[in-house]
């Protein structure tokens, strides 16, 4: 169901996504939005910070049409959420994730676009994760772990490569240094998993990792999140199950967990790498999960 744009509406344009892809498209989405929506405000950045005092700076219920990826969305997330703001994509990133779980990855940037602006809002779940660092939102995914470290190899990757294939890339490097993680796993209070792990990752949406179908059956808004535990695997072991995992057919595995919760908790005697939505966080040894259900308006297709 289409509506007519908000007069607020903003179509946020992040020229850094994408590797600098993204800021190929500032004319032409300049023009189109005019057409699209003559009420509507266009601004491209050239920092997330910049970006961000944008957003800070919007009236409280504005439609934000953002033009990035994952990375885009994580940073802007608690502007978001303060200001009650309704959030569409159009995807310019590298992996996202997001706009796969939004309906609007496949769709040339003007078609998400004249659905980002005239398109129906409804709410999703978030995620908010806890450390004694630090705290964050999530909308896609928290990795804990192997796909961390894979995420932040993966970020430092060579940006001719899509997101996926940087992705693969940055897995078979990190299977080279392989080594588990001994961690303690509960989901609602119940304990899930306790010795070595590979990763113990929570998820929002269907993949990470620019398309890798982690948990294929994960909705964005029925009040709960997924938690996939791989257990002790050797190198030839995780080798093996990249297969598995590209078809979504890991799940199966003897030593692959998962459940569907409201809370999860993972404690570990040596700080984890973690990733949110694929950014860096500090590594941790206490990481706390809980779903914050209904927290963002979204446009999906």
């Amino acid at each position: 169901m289409e509506r007519d744009a908000a007069p607020g509406a903003l179509v946020l344009l992040n020229r850094a996504a994408g590797g600098g892809r993204a800021a190929r498209l500032e004319a032409s989405m300049r023009d189109a939005t005019r057409r699209l929506a003559p009420a509507a405000a266009f601004a491209a950045t050239s920092t997330i910070d910049e970006a961000r005092r944008r957003v800070e700076a919007l009236a409280a219920g504005t439609r934000i049409v953002v033009a990035g990826g994952d990375g885009t969305v994580h940073a802007l997330l608690p502007a978001l959420v303060a200001g009650s703001h309704e959030l569409a994509l159009v995807a310019a990133g590298s992996g996202s994730d997001t706009a796969r779980a939004f309906g609007v990855r496949a769709l040339a940037w003007a078609d998400a676009l004249r659905v980002g602006l005239h398109g129906a809002a409804r709410p999703i779940d978030l995620a908010r994760v806890r450390t004694e660092h630090e705290r964050a939102l999530v909308v896609s995914s928290l990795c804990i772990g192997f796909d961390a470290a894979i995420a932040e190899r993966a970020r430092r990757g060579p940006r001719v490569l899509g997101g996926l294939a940087r992705y693969l890339l940055a897995t078979l490097a990190e299977i080279a240094h392989l080594r588990p993680y001994r961690v303690r796993v509960s989901a609602d209070a119940r304990l899930l998993h306790d010795g070595d792990a590979l990763f113990a990752s929570a998820l929002n949406t269907p993949t990470y990792g620019g398309g890798m179908p982690v948990m294929p059956a994960a909705t964005i808004d029925d009040g709960r999140l997924d938690v996939v535990v791989a257990g002790r695997f050797g190198r030839l072991g995780a080798l093996a199950m990249l297969p598995r995992l590209l078809l979504g057919r890991h799940l199966g595995h003897p030593r692959v967990q998962h459940a569907r919760l409201a809370s999860l908790r993972v404690s570990a005697d040596a700080p984890l790498p973690l990733a949110a939505d694929g950014e860096p966080m500090r590594a941790a040894r206490h990481v706390e999960v809980d779903v914050w259900p209904a927290a963002l308006r979204v446009v999906t297709a």
